[in-house]
């Protein structure tokens, strides 16, 4: 099977990257290591701007921390394609850690994380998109609702 052309798929989808986020602390957004992208942990910001506060279950619906997965994950895709050029490099997406924070007895986290498997399904299609992990946690950086790991391996 021929790999979807990433960049092609974000243009059928009307799907416009933000601006590559900018660091909160002292790191950087991106750092290859062979042919490994691995990513700061992103967050449903647009450049430097929040777009969600608070958790899961409490003061956001499970749809708002579904949008609020596919806001990190394309911060995500745009630091990458910062760093790559473009993400037709990308030969698949090798991780995707998805950390929500929610109350105890919340128990909608795969609905959550599914916010940013499926935008990596929709753009890279069933062969390249990851395993991941999804952690249910009491605070995010920042107050925000959803934290997101992505490494990628990369074409050279």
């Amino acid at each position: 099977m021929v790999a979807r052309d990433a960049e092609a798929r974000l243009a059928e989808l009307a799907i416009t990257l933000p601006s590559p986020p900018t660091p909160f602390g002292a790191y950087v957004e991106a750092i290859q290591s062979g042919p490994l992208l691995f990513l700061s942990g992103m967050l449903p910001v647009v450049g430097h701007d929040p777009v969600y506060f608070g958790r899961v279950g409490e003061e956001l619906s499970i749809l708002e921390g579904y949008d609020a997965a596919r806001t990190a994950c394309l911060s995500g895709l745009a630091a990458a394609r910062s760093h790559l050029g473009s993400l037709n490099r990308v030969r698949r997406v090798a991780k995707l850690g998805v950390y929500i924070a929610a109350p105890d007895k919340f128990r909608e986290h795969p609905k959550v994380a599914d916010g940013a498997s499926e935008l990596l399904l929709d753009i890279f299609g069933a062969e390249r998109i990851p395993p991941r992990v999804v952690l249910g946690v009491s605070s995010i950086p920042l107050g925000m609702p959803v934290e997101i790991e992505l490494v990628l391996e990369i074409e050279p």
